[in-house]
């Protein structure tokens, strides 16, 4: 369906109807005038046979001409309809003070932001990707987005701070997944989570609640465990173990039937995205079409000069 992006210059059109009504007017006018000449059989030997419907020819292509380029000026276009992927990726990262231990070198923080680097590296560009960070609470740093590089600076930019809620970091990506624009597809994106992980849950809801709202949201959270048994760190001058929580971690996998890992690497993750299917929504976009009316109205133009130099000899 043909739409106008500047309606108001359809007013162009008017002064090219007052045209073509002023020449029907002058046809008309000048039919009565030989009317007037009452011996027919002398007005055929005094004037040459006439063009007949051929001496309008010229002057309605070039009305038309007209009519097209004023409808022209108002810029028309057609709705299309654009393909968007919708397919999302939530990346939630684990900075309770316990990442700082070194039972991962160089650190579990920093191993885990390498990871994740290399992550939004592999990851197809058509995805969305976000970031969330969470330790007594989660935040998003990085809704969901196609820009790569915002992601990248988020995840270097990383700080810790005290206590690990779990539970919440889903709870939140979740609520990131639901943003994404429908862009006329059904329901939330297919969408996945990333948890990168090391302790125990201090803070907020719990994971077998956070693991009940992702099943029932049908979407998938893939945990990878870092660190080791023995990882110790200092807080507050005294040295505490921080083993990691495996079967919390590996429970979240395994109810929204993600993948759990104990340590990440680029072809490991690769799994969390392989099996996620596409979502395609559609963008209805205008897409102008005024080169076609330009197009159409030369033509008419060049029909109305050729015809007129065919019929009369002369080009207007």
């Amino acid at each position: 369906m043909i739409r106008f992006l500047q309606p108001w210059w359809l007013l162009a059109v008017l002064p090219v109807l007052a045209l073509a009504a002023a020449y029907v007017w002058r046809q008309l006018h000048r039919r009565q005038y030989a009317l007037r000449f009452t011996n027919v059989d002398l007005l055929r030997t005094l004037a040459p046979k006439g063009l007949g419907w051929r001496r309008h020819a010229a002057a309605t292509a070039f009305l038309l001409c007209l009519l097209v380029l004023a409808t022209g000026l108002a810029r028309p276009a057609i709705d299309t309809r654009e393909p968007l992927e919708r397919a999302t990726v939530m990346l939630a990262i684990d900075v309770s003070l316990s990442m700082q231990a070194d039972d991962v070198a160089p650190n579990r923080l920093e191993a885990a932001q390498e990871a994740a680097k290399q992550f939004v590296g592999e990851l197809p560009e058509s995805y969305n990707l976000g970031l969330v960070s969470f330790a007594k609470s989660a935040n998003v740093l990085v809704p969901p987005t196609k820009d790569r590089g915002a992601v990248t600076t988020a995840i270097d930019g990383l700080v810790l701070a005290e206590a690990t809620a779990t539970g919440e970091a889903v709870f939140t990506c979740l609520e990131a997944i639901r943003s994404v624009p429908a862009d006329g597809a059904a329901g939330i994106p297919p969408a996945r989570i990333v948890l990168l992980s090391d302790g125990y849950r201090t803070s907020g809801r719990s994971v077998e609640e956070a693991a009940a709202a992702a099943q029932a949201a049908n979407v998938p959270v893939s945990t990878i465990a870092f660190g080791t048994d023995s990882g110790q760190v200092d807080i507050g001058g005294q040295l505490q173990r921080v083993p990691v929580d495996r079967s919390a971690l590996s429970q979240l996998a395994e109810t929204t039937q993600g993948f759990f890992y104990e340590a990440a690497s680029v072809s490991e993750l690769k799994q969390v995205y392989q099996d996620m299917g596409s979502s395609i929504g559609y963008r209805t976009e205008p897409r102008e079409i005024t080169q076609w009316y330009a197009g159409i109205a030369l033509l008419l133009a060049l029909c109305a000069g050729g015809l007129s130099l065919l019929w009369t000899s002369r080009l207007i």
